[in-house]
């Protein structure tokens, strides 16, 4: 483990370093699991799996054993039997870094823990506003853009997570139609572990009324893990992944994106690139890497896809 040179809130880890803190844990996953649960133009393999996620899930064991032991310190102060409260883990980071790869691999590697624990995921894509409320507002060039999404019921969802609240709804967002499906759920039902992907995690809460507090998704959120990566990357993986979806789900004929299949390449890559520089790296900028310093781990990756460098913050 090595210190950087300016003062930083973080222990810095080498690959190297890293993957030493896997101590014994056992990996539980297949090169067939992780196969299955990568993204599209993710190339993690089962031996990154094991050098990056297996010893971020040792770490999380010991940090979910931890609060679980100062919740019931606290209820035997109070004298209480309040039901045991989820252990809410954050996913943040750019479009296209690999959110959703690493909440899935985390997800599969907790749920194999001794204690089968029972971990759900959601994104917060379900949190968006619907394509008419983005419309009607002028919105839809910023879609992602912390505008979009209905801020108060990602903290109100989370808040009721936290009070062991059952059966709560999670909106579902669908890629195919690009947008919120009316009347489809999510249920979360009292999990022993959350784990919440999206862009907006650590960003603050809608503003309130004056004088009010302004909440912030991640003061719900116990552990929360940033995936970090050169923006000229990030550009290269978002072009890498739409080339292929428009060859892949982009050709179904229910997919809002349809259009995009039957340009040609040049016209494809063109929209993609201005996607990418007018929407997405401006809010990569101004409000996604931002929030960077907020998580307590970041994971910053090289420009072969390839986790090089982990950051702890020092507790």
């Amino acid at each position: 483990m090595t210190q950087p040179a300016e003062l930083s809130p973080y222990h810095h880890f080498s690959k190297a370093e890293w993957v030493a803190l896997r101590a014994d844990e056992p990996m539980t996953l297949s090169a067939d699991d992780v196969m299955r649960l990568r993204a599209l133009s993710d190339p993690i393999s089962l031996q990154e799996a094991e050098q990056v996620y297996l010893p971020l899930a040792r770490l999380l064991s010991l940090y979910v054993e931890a609060i679980q032991g100062l919740h019931r310190v606290s209820q035997r102060f109070l004298n209480t039997g309040a039901p045991k409260v989820p252990f809410i883990i954050g996913v943040a980071g750019s479009v296209a870094v690999g959110k959703s790869t690493t909440a899935r691999i985390l997800r599969a590697l907790l749920q194999r823990w001794p204690s089968s624990p029972k971990v759900d995921l959601v994104t917060t894509d379900g949190f968006l506003h619907p394509n008419a409320t983005l419309i009607e507002r002028g919105l839809m060039r910023r879609k992602g853009f912390p505008e979009s999404f209905d801020r108060a019921r990602l903290v109100a969802f989370l808040a009721a997570v936290k009070s062991g609240t059952p059966a709560l709804e999670v909106p579902i967002y669908s890629h195919l139609v690009y947008d919120v499906v009316p009347g489809e759920h999510l249920i979360v039902d009292q999990p022993d572990i959350l784990i919440v992907e999206g862009l907006n995690i650590l960003q603050p809460g809608a503003p309130g009324k004056a004088g009010t507090p302004i909440l912030y998704a991640s003061d719900f959120i116990d552990f929360s893990i940033y995936i970090d990566a050169d923006p000229e990357d990030l550009e290269a993986w978002y072009l890498e992944r739409f080339f292929r979806l428009r060859e892949t789900a982009f050709r179904n004929p229910d997919s809002f994106f349809k259009r995009y299949a039957d340009m040609s390449k040049d016209e494809a890559g063109k929209f993609g690139l201005d996607n990418w520089r007018s929407i997405n790296l401006p809010n990569l900028m101004d409000n996604i890497a931002p929030t960077r310093t907020r998580a307590d781990l970041i994971l910053k990756k090289g420009s072969d896809h390839l986790v090089a460098d982990v950051l702890l913050r020092m507790v």
